[in-house]
């Protein structure tokens, strides 16, 4: 009876270590997963998706995600180069493309990849102005992705999207931006005035040319501007009438007279 139980516990730790092996040598990886191989603690190759067989103890498998991954800047200080102190938040869409230098040339790629971020931000917007942070957001989000993803380049990670959320200024400085804003429309607002009186001017100067090279021109115009007159009954109105516009031998008569 004892010999029996003992027989019994054998197989029972037989089929235990069985299960635990089985448990370290087979890995089934999804779609989006790859698993990084070490034989011995050599890099062997890059296996799945699908059913992957591994000799245990000898050889390991660390999986790696290939879907996109989305990571939240938190919000920086950034000096700007007209010295102004703003809060700069941003997020950053970025995936592995090559999962063995992902996880043999970089320690832990998510922190890497937020670290320099967060310095790579600071860095291109302490660049430019405030009125380029807010005016031209497409163009940092550009030339921010552009940096991330030649520097990431090295840890197997391919950097998709920069997006600027939000350029926080302190209350003194939106009132300092409103005011100028209302300068520059007055400013736009005279200039547009000086224009339309310069060209107004260089119309009157045309028109005073053209009347005095046709007398007749003159004489219509004056007329056309006696009629417009007329027309108000409220007052009555004596309107003085050059000898030079009346007829032939009318003027020499009135003088008679």
């Amino acid at each position: 009876m004892p010999m029996m139980l003992f027989d019994w516990l054998l197989v029972l730790l037989g089929l235990a270590l069985v299960v635990l092996i089985l448990a370290y040598a087979i890995y089934i990886l999804r779609e989006y997963e790859r698993g990084v191989v070490f034989t011995l603690g050599r890099f062997t190759k890059v296996s799945g998706p699908g059913f992957v067989l591994l000799i245990p103890i000898i050889q390991q498998l660390v999986r790696t995600d290939l879907r996109m991954f989305v990571e939240d800047v938190p919000s920086q200080d950034v000096i700007s180069r007209d010295n102004v102190s703003v809060k700069v938040n941003a997020v950053i869409y970025y995936r592995i493309v090559d999962p063995q230098r992902a996880i043999i040339n970089v320690a832990d790629f998510e922190a890497a990849v937020s670290q320099l971020a967060q310095t790579t931000l600071r860095s291109v917007l302490g660049k430019h102005e405030l009125d380029e942070m807010l005016a031209e957001r497409d163009k940092l989000n550009a030339d921010i992705q552009e940096i991330l993803d030649r520097q990431t380049d090295a840890w197997g990670i391919k950097v998709a999207n920069v997006e600027i959320k939000h350029v926080d200024i302190d209350e003194s400085m939106v009132r300092a931006i409103a005011k100028q804003a209302e300068a520059e429309r007055l400013r736009r607002a005279r200039v547009i005035n000086a224009e339309g009186e310069q060209q107004a001017a260089a119309k009157l100067v045309e028109a005073g040319e053209m009347l005095a090279a046709q007398p007749n021109a003159m004489q219509l115009r004056y007329f056309n501007a006696l009629a417009d007159i007329s027309t108000d009954k409220t007052n009555t109105i004596v309107f003085p009438l050059p000898i030079d516009l009346l007829p032939a031998g009318v003027g020499k008569t009135a003088g008679k007279t």
